[in-house]
């Protein structure tokens, strides 16, 4: 007589097995349709963890809803792109690309997981919605951000793939989408697509060249600040910000912005939770460098959560009634210039360049930083102009 027990060795499974053979035929709702039951759930649990069934891989995958749904090859055309990569696809000699599975995942309902070969893994909706071929490819490509191929527009997606993949994958990407969670003080007539690639080659650069000191939540205070802004004073000052940010695990990337994306910076980061800020030098001048520094550190020290994804996209010549960026633009502020230095200094009545000179001895910054605060809140910006330190930073950062 067979007594049902745990199976715990090949002994035990091969001895169930025999007994569901027996069993086979069995009515419901008797004891050895009972028994049935209870042995196949326990030959089920000892296969799942002694014989588990690998994933099938992608190909193995669509030949069998090909199959099954009765598809030729033509059919997977408009899924993969051409009879050549369906052929490659289908041979092994090309890998899915994640567009093309999106496709294969979307119309022929094959699992995201099977298709990636990433268990667990799942399509972003939002992803639907971006066409490859709509970034600035001869522009990215001009610049080195991705290879100069002759076939660019028909290899887009491979392309931006693989500058998605330096920024950090598709959790890093996803980032640039601007969902709920990003703030973005843009131009009205923005091009997105050239817009996300920025984003996304500030990244890839962060990424290959990481800080490599741990960033600490809460380090970027005030002080902090107004200690990083006082290293204006030195010649190679942006360079030396530069680095001091890094021994905090900031990472400090100079990226010029592409064409209709009118950017000052952004304040991003990476995927192990250390912030990436980004500055564009859209005007290439002291000041400018330093209230865009200033202005992505604030964001970095009021608002940034990278648990949560966040992102800031600033165009810093755009005014609003967004309480974020005030604060972030007074913080900047308050950090170039103490406010109860400002508010008593005789320069905001007599701006010499002498008097410009000696406060800015008295903060501790360089010339550039006072002028240019007089000529934003007077609004002249023909005044002072031989201060600010045109054409000056740049080239500080060439590579």
């Amino acid at each position: 007589m067979y007594t049902i027990r745990p199976i715990r060795s090949e002994e035990d499974y091969e001895a169930a097995c025999a007994r569901i053979r027996e069993l086979m035929g069995a009515q419901l709702n008797t004891p050895e349709g009972d028994e049935l039951d209870v042995l196949a759930d326990l030959v089920e649990h000892y296969e799942d963890k002694h014989y588990p069934i690998g994933m099938p891989t992608a190909v193995d995958a669509i030949e069998f809803r090909m199959e099954q749904a009765g598809l030729t090859r033509r059919d997977l055309i408009p899924l993969i792109g051409s009879r050549q990569k369906v052929s490659e696809i289908l041979t092994g000699k090309r890998d899915v690309t994640i567009s093309m599975a999106r496709a294969l995942h979307k119309h022929l309902g094959i699992p995201a997981d099977v298709l990636l070969q990433e268990p667990g893994a799942a399509f972003d909706s939002t992803y639907d919605e971006i066409d490859p071929r709509r970034f600035p490819l001869k522009e990215m490509a001009k610049r080195n951000w991705i290879p100069q191929l002759p076939d660019l527009r028909d290899r887009a997606e491979e392309v931006i793939n693989t500058l998605v993949e330096r920024a950090g994958g598709p959790q890093a990407a996803a980032l640039t989408l601007y969902r709920k969670n990003s703030h973005r003080r843009i131009n009205a007539k923005t091009d997105p697509y050239a817009l996300r690639a920025w984003c996304w080659r500030v990244l890839a650069l962060a990424n290959q060249n990481p800080p490599q000191a741990r960033y600490r939540p809460g380090a970027v205070t005030e002080p902090f600040m107004r200690e990083v802004a006082q290293l204006s004073v030195y010649e190679d000052g942006p360079r030396r910000a530069q680095q001091r940010l890094a021994e905090h695990g900031i990472a400090l990337v100079i990226e010029r912005h592409l064409p209709r994306t009118h950017l000052d910076g952004a304040a991003l980061c990476l995927l192990d939770g250390r912030p990436v800020i980004g500055l564009t030098l859209r005007y290439d001048r002291i000041d400018n460098f330093w209230f865009s520094l200033m202005h992505e550190l604030a964001h970095v020290s009021l608002h940034l959560d990278c648990h949560e994804n966040e992102l800031f996209i600033d165009d810093l010549s755009l005014t609003g009634d967004d309480p974020l960026e005030e604060e972030a633009d007074t913080l900047a502020q308050d950090a170039l210039i103490p406010p109860q230095l400002w508010q008593t200094s005789p320069v905001r009545e007599r701006a010499t360049i002498l008097a410009v000179y000696d406060f800015a001895r008295e903060v501790g910054v360089h010339p550039a930083v006072i002028a240019g605060r007089v000529r934003h809140e007077r609004s002249n910006y023909r005044l002072l102009s031989q201060l600010v330190g045109s054409g000056k930073v740049r080239r500080l950062f060439e590579r």
